[in-house]
């Protein structure tokens, strides 16, 4: 099939560099440039393999991790709270 394609500077060098290298046409060339560029791209990325190395928390005895998440809501509602005062005191001052 018989196509016109514009190939940017870059890309055309590259290609032309392949096919001295090579010793192929320039046809062969992009042909197989195509090719191969598909053949990455329908790699799926779930198909890698997916390790983690995990490690021991070295929790102390006595610390419940999953109960993280109620003390750092706990800090950050005691943390707003403090810094509402001061707007609330200045406002029953002025009245």
């Amino acid at each position: 099939m018989r196509t016109t394609v514009t190939l940017e500077a870059d890309v055309a060098r590259l290609l032309n560099d392949q096919a001295r290298r090579t010793r192929k046409s320039f046809k062969e060339t992009l042909n197989a440039a195509v090719r191969l560029g598909f053949r990455h791209a329908g790699a799926s990325p779930a198909a890698a393999e997916f390790t983690l190395d995990a490690r021991p928390l070295q929790l102390k005895a006595g610390l419940d991790a999953g109960h993280y998440n109620s003390l750092l809501d706990e800090l950050a509602t005691d943390s707003f709270i403090d810094q509402a005062r001061p707007v609330t005191s200045r406002k029953k001052s002025r009245a």
